[in-house]
């Protein structure tokens, strides 16, 4: 699917999801229950994702969440990192955005500090917002596979860019375990529920490694499929890639007491 086209049929999917829930769009995820005590029910109902890329952010950081949505996994690494952090959500949905905005400074009341600031940008090109080797983490639910084939090594070439030396990428994805053909790539439905536009499992890794990411390692890979179709398997994959500082360096950040971040469920019927 061309990048005009990705887009529009994400656009369409995801702008009413902003207001009404929609079941169907990736699977449900374990979040931990502390943290979402300060986030607002209609964020939390409106969240897509596959995994807990916040579980590998740490207090102080920088936080960049790409394609942000109505702002779950900012709200939350927004406690994570404290007064000393900031957090930067980037997405392109008007509606998701405006969600979003309109709930942070609720969750700033309530933790007691503002540290998170959304933007309208798309996320393969982000240099009017984020700067070089700005951000400590650069976190993803469940967006890459929303990009065009075409435009995804521009992507993980980004997501390089804005890292900062010694940093890291926490991308949760939706990968399958055979390349989607054609024929399922052109179906807008399949593609805006983070289906046909996933990558094969092993090509999601080394994408990361093209990009110029020196550590590499695949934290969640789910055994059961989330869904299968057409004889595919699409499953969550969670990957932390580190880039070296200038000594060679690198930090995959903490390590999660649990490590369960992917779908809690197993089949096509069960989201």
């Amino acid at each position: 699917m061309d990048k005009q086209n990705a887009e529009s049929a994400c656009h369409d999917r995801y702008s009413p999801a902003a207001t009404t829930v929609e079941p169907a769009l990736c699977c449900p995820v374990d979040y931990d229950a502390k943290w979402l005590k300060a986030i607002p029910q209609e964020v939390i109902d409106c969240d897509y994702g596959c995994g807990d890329p916040s579980k590998y952010v740490r207090e102080g950081e920088t936080v960049l969440d790409l394609g942000s949505g109505a702002g779950k996994i900012c709200f939350i690494a927004s406690q994570v990192v404290g007064k000393e952090g900031k957090v930067i959500g980037v997405d392109m949905n008007d509606a998701m955005l405006e969600v979003a905005n309109r709930f942070a400074p609720v969750v700033a009341q309530v933790i007691g500090f503002a540290n998170v600031e959304f933007h309208k940008g798309n996320i393969v090109n982000m240099q009017d917002v984020v700067e070089d080797n700005s951000v400590d983490v650069v976190v993803s639910n469940c967006v890459l596979n929303l990009v065009s084939n075409n435009e995804k090594p521009a992507l993980f070439k980004e997501l390089y860019r804005v890292t900062a030396p010694g940093g890291r990428a926490v991308i949760s994805d939706i990968v399958s375990n055979e390349d989607v053909p054609t024929e399922m790539q052109k179906d807008d439905y399949l593609w805006s529920g983070c289906i046909s536009g996933a990558m094969k499992d092993d090509s999601f890794v080394e994408a990361f490694a093209d990009a110029g990411f020196d550590e590499i390692t695949v934290v969640k890979h789910e055994t059961d499929p989330w869904q299968t179709v057409n004889g595919i398997e699409f499953r969550s994959m969670t990957v932390v890639a580190c880039k070296a500082d200038v000594d060679g360096n690198t930090d995959a950040g903490p390590t999660p007491e649990s490590n369960d971040d992917g779908c809690c469920c197993s089949g096509s019927d069960c989201c």
